[in-house]
């Protein structure tokens, strides 16, 4: 692991945004870590480092504005815009799916980096892709502070983290004696 993804790594620990124990998942799987990245962007100054640290992988992909999904991706997408100089503009939710609200636009052809914060399925991720092409936009990179897809997440454009995060999940009925002998906590998303 580089220095700089320790760092990372070590700002999530400080700030109880990664945690270790034996905790129940939203999927009903059990795991001994629990990652809720909200709990770091609580403190500007810890978002403001970790963009720093993401900042150089982004430079090969210039942009004109940054695009986040509301609402994980809001803190983090506005400080990569802020740190690149750049427009912010979100994404929210209306039934269910995202949409471009409050009067944003894009020009034809502008250059869109889409920001998140952590990217498990990417499923929001791809429908800002979407809404992109729908206004005739590029989207010219996806950054996250996390990857915990375990390689699985595909997009139609490049796709850069600070960090990748992975960890094994069991089923109730099939925990290693170590997590087992733990106590349980259910945290939520």
């Amino acid at each position: 692991m580089s220095s700089t993804q320790e760092e990372a790594l070590q700002i999530f620990r400080d700030s109880k945004a990664l945690l270790q124990g034996h905790f129940l998942l939203r999927s009903g799987l059990h795991s001994g870590h629990f990652f809720q990245c909200a709990q770091v962007c609580q403190y500007m100054d810890k978002v403001t480092r970790l963009i720093e640290l993401l900042k150089p992988k982004l430079k090969a992909y210039p942009c004109d504005t940054v695009m986040a999904p509301a609402i994980g991706g809001l803190v983090v997408g506005q400080e990569v815009a802020r740190q690149l100089g750049v427009r912010f503009v979100f994404a929210e939710k209306e039934n269910d799916r995202l949409v471009l609200r409050r009067n944003f636009t894009f020009r034809p052809g502008e250059r869109v980096l889409i920001a998140e914060d952590v990217v498990t399925r990417g499923g929001r991720v791809q429908e800002c892709l979407d809404i992109l092409k729908a206004h005739g936009a590029e989207a010219v990179a996806v950054a996250t502070l996390v990857d915990r897809s375990g390689g699985q997440a595909k997009f139609t454009a490049p796709f850069v983290s600070l960090l990748e995060l992975t960890f094994p999940t069991y089923a109730a009925d099939c925990l290693p004696p170590e997590l087992a002998k733990l106590p349980v906590t259910k945290p939520g998303s």
